[in-house]
């Protein structure tokens, strides 16, 4: 099993003043550590629940992803999610695709619909309806595999055309693609026809939902023709304040027989040292077993 970290709040003391010196430390111990991948919330302004009040300190997703690159040099990078309308598309797929070649191949490209519409009203985002922003995502996730398979010729969609979409350098391997969301009928489906990862989300029910969700997406799959073991299957969690680093193994063993693969770790407030090292304990532990 693989566990990743997710940094939702950087709000640590000193404000901005040290929040670059921070991250750095958290990012070098997660690669220490064996974490999987470093992912980072695409929000304009705080949008972590559990920030302190008064603290509204966050930072643009791809900028703080390509200064993590040279901050680290084995654990992989990744947005959790990118929203579809904050950037034009090509913009955002050469993101990625820089991402990677400046990281020697580390990068995730982590998207979905996106869903903070007053946050979109407040930095003057677009945010059309729900129906096409899924019609933005799939054309997005069309374009990037397109893209990155090498392709120029023009893209004619309904939403975005391009005359000639050139990636160059285009990465030596296609950076993984993780749609997040669990809508049955259009998100789970998208996974399975574009991505190579899904998230799923850890709720106190037994892993009920787990499975239900899970099993959607094999439905798909097998509609689809595509073999339901070629999608990672990731969950978010939360690591419980003062919680051990064996009762964290134990809580993601309990993962593993939902048939999850990966888990994508968030904390109560910003990330500290002494919290990524009990994850990083965990997940050695983990991919031993």
């Amino acid at each position: 099993m693989r566990v990743s970290i997710s940094v939702t709040n950087y709000s640590w003391p000193k404000g901005g003043a040290g929040i670059g010196q921070r991250l750095t430390r958290i990012a070098r111990v997660a690669d220490e550590e064996g974490i999987d991948t470093v992912w980072v919330a695409d929000h304009l302004v705080q949008a972590d629940p559990f920030a302190d009040p008064g603290h509204t300190e966050h930072l643009e997703a791809c900028t703080t992803l390509g200064y993590l690159a040279a901050s680290t040099e084995r654990v992989r990078l990744g947005t959790m999610v990118a929203g579809v309308t904050f950037r034009p598309p090509a913009v955002l797929i050469k993101a990625i695709s820089t991402l990677d070649a400046l990281s020697g191949g580390r990068a995730w490209f982590g998207i979905g619909t996106g869903h903070h519409e007053g946050e979109a009203h407040d930095m003057g985002l677009p945010f059309p309806s729900v129906s096409e922003r899924f019609e933005r995502l799939e054309e997005t996730l069309r374009l990037a595999h397109q893209m990155w398979s090498g392709e120029e010729s023009p893209f004619d969609g309904k939403h975005y055309q391009l005359a000639h979409p050139v990636d160059s350098p285009r990465p030596t391997n296609r950076p993984r693609i993780l749609v997040g969301g669990t809508g049955e009928r259009k998100t789970l489906r998208l996974v399975a026809q574009y991505a190579d990862a899904c998230n799923v989300f850890d709720i106190p029910d037994g892993g009920a939902t787990v499975r239900h969700k899970l099993g959607v997406l094999a439905e798909h799959c097998a509609r689809l023709g595509r073999p339901y073991g070629n999608v990672e299957k990731t969950i978010g969690t939360r690591l419980a304040p003062g919680e051990s680093a064996e009762d964290f193994t134990r809580r993601c063993a309990g993962f593993t027989d939902l048939g999850i693969d990966h888990v994508g770790v968030i904390t109560h407030g910003p990330w500290t040292e002494d919290a990524v090292r009990t994850v990083g304990a965990a997940a050695r532990t983990l991919a031993g077993a």
